[in-house]
């Protein structure tokens, strides 16, 4: 591959988000990441296909995701945060070339860069469950905890900003 690996995972992780996997190999599509992200069409379809591996594990990924975050409803994970969060845990738990250290680092770096600190601090918790997990290790429950209040505050301090907005709006 001849792109560095930060910016190969970022290509997978914007080709998640098409739900249609017809439209990945849309000569189209193709020629649009090609250009946008400047890369080779042989690096967007080794891309395409790191998704498609990756899918493949996703209900796992999803379960094992849930099981953790047990207090925090799986439905209730945004979309971006549930992308990085089956791109990263696939990394950690499904491929031995990646460390599992740069796996949970990456997600972070994914997090604050198309999220937020709130939901990095989250990411983190349950990554890090997963891997002590994976190890045989008891991870701490209370940092998931913390991890999961502090979104909710974040939302529901979103929530209240979004609803003051539209309340400023509708009296001009």
């Amino acid at each position: 591959m001849a792109i560095p690996l930060k910016k190969f995972r970022e290509l997978v992780f914007q080709l998640m988000h098409p739900n249609d996997a017809e439209q990945l190999e849309d000569d189209e599509f193709l020629s649009l990441m090609m250009a946008e992200l400047s890369v080779t069409k042989r690096v967007v379809l080794l891309a395409i296909e790191r998704v498609k591996q990756i899918r493949s594990h996703s209900e796992k990924i999803d379960e094992m995701v849930s099981q953790v975050s047990e207090s925090y409803d799986f439905s209730r994970i945004q979309r971006v945060e549930r992308t990085i969060l089956r791109l990263s845990v696939f990394e950690l738990l499904y491929d031995d070339e990646i460390p599992p250290k740069v796996a949970i680092s990456e997600a972070l770096r994914l997090a604050r860069k198309f999220s937020t600190p709130e939901a990095a601090n989250f990411l983190n918790a349950i990554l890090d469950t997963l891997y002590k997990k994976s190890l045989g290790e008891n991870p701490d429950q209370d940092v998931l905890s913390k991890s999961i209040e502090e979104l909710v505050r974040s939302e529901e301090s979103a929530k209240e900003a979004a609803k003051q907005r539209l309340e400023d709006e509708s009296k001009h």
